[in-house]
């Protein structure tokens, strides 16, 4: 009896375990998730579109895109952004950073381009390397670049491309670019889809750290650009004190040493003279430091030289990113009172003393207080100054 029992309990287990088998050898059913069908059928569409969408579908998603995000937003004349799209006989306006490595420049680059449309041309100068651009024999090669990129023509950017492919950090600064470049890889460093989605945006702007300001009059010469030049210029000091930190800079004389960088800001000096005479409404110079200790009022004066409203994703790129340090020696998260003034920790006096007898002509004419003690804690290093 007991032998039967137990022969039932062993074929009862053995059957179940058949029908379990037999369950899971049944093709899997998809999971429906509780998402509206017209969700689900833009993401299906999504998909396929990667592989089939054309340039002109892009270019259209992105137009649509600019009147969604700048919907009710006039520039200070109270015109329609609209006039200044390059694709339907607008130009855009147009702004151009000029400084050097370390400097800032990645800063204020951010925040000019957290307003919505605009178009950013970072350090298109690249593939030059860690020069200074003073003249011949790169003068004119380096222009051309910037004069191609504003006019958004790609088309004989061949060195800047072929650079782009191999350091796509030219790239992924421009966010609004790089998404496209994520969803749409094939299109990415072709010139025909680079033109023409360049030409949708109404604002441009631009960085370099590798050209002196005397160059680029040339641009400013160029009425159809009306292009706005800013020249950002940081303390000697602060600047070599970041510049530390980067491997790419010992052993490059145009980077780590004083003389070379201090001789330029004289030049840089004399060079603003000449365009603030000439440009009054289209040339500006900048202090880092002025930037860092008010960065509200003076991105305000900023966009107003721009011919801009400020845009509250502007003000909010400011809130987040201008009280307390969060990632490493390239973020832009600062705590942008103390960012500038690092180096008076990071440094020994022997380092500063050598500095700013290299730069006591830069120094003075930009505002900058030679130190009188090793005592740097209570230290101000800055004054007014003026550009005459």
């Amino acid at each position: 009896m007991v032998r039967r029992k137990e022969f039932f309990w062993v074929a009862f287990i053995a059957l179940g375990c058949l029908l379990i088998i037999a369950l899971y050898q049944k093709e899997p059913q998809p999971i429906i998730r509780s998402k509206p069908v017209a969700f689900q059928s833009i993401q299906i569409d999504d998909s396929i579109s990667e592989h089939h969408i054309s340039i002109e579908q892009i270019l259209n998603l992105q137009r649509y895109r600019l009147k969604s995000e700048l919907y009710g937003y006039k520039l200070l004349s109270n015109k329609s952004w609209t006039d200044n799209v390059l694709e339907t006989g607008g130009q855009p306006i147009r702004t151009l950073i000029v400084t050097t490595w370390r400097s800032g420049s990645t800063f204020l680059g951010d925040i000019i381009n957290a307003l919505p449309g605009n178009y950013y041309h970072y350090e298109p100068l690249l593939d030059y390397g860690i020069i200074q651009i003073r003249g011949p024999p790169y003068a004119d090669s380096a222009i051309n670049v910037l004069r191609n990129l504003l006019n958004c023509n790609y088309k004989d950017l061949h060195r800047y491309l072929e650079f782009g492919m191999s350091h796509v950090y030219l790239f992924t600064h421009n966010k609004r670019l790089w998404n496209q470049c994520e969803s749409y890889p094939g299109y990415c460093w072709n010139p025909e889809f680079l033109n023409a989605f360049c030409r949708t945006f109404p604002f441009q702007s631009m960085k370099t750290v590798r050209m002196r300001l005397k160059l680029i009059e040339e641009l400013l010469e160029d009425k159809s650009f009306n292009l706005k030049v800013i020249l950002l210029v940081r303390d000697p000091r602060g600047t070599l004190q970041s510049r530390r930190h980067r491997d790419w800079c010992p052993g490059e004389p145009d980077c780590d040493q004083p003389n070379y960088l201090c001789s330029d800001m004289v030049s840089d000096y004399s060079a603003a003279i000449r365009l603030k005479q000439l440009y009054p409404s289209r040339f500006r110079a900048l202090r880092y430091e002025d930037l860092s200790l008010n960065p509200y009022n003076t991105t305000k004066e900023i966009f107003k030289f721009m011919g801009l409203e400020l845009h509250n994703q502007v003000k909010e790129f400011l809130d987040s990113h201008t009280t307390y340090d969060v990632g490493g020696v390239s973020s832009t998260y600062r705590d942008s009172k103390n960012a500038p003034f690092h180096w008076k920790t990071d440094l020994n006096y022997t380092e500063v003393q050598w500095i700013e007898d290299n730069c006591k002509d830069a120094m003075k004419l930009w505002g900058y207080v030679r130190t009188k003690s090793s005592n740097l804690k209570n230290f101000y290093p800055l004054v007014p100054y003026d550009i005459e």
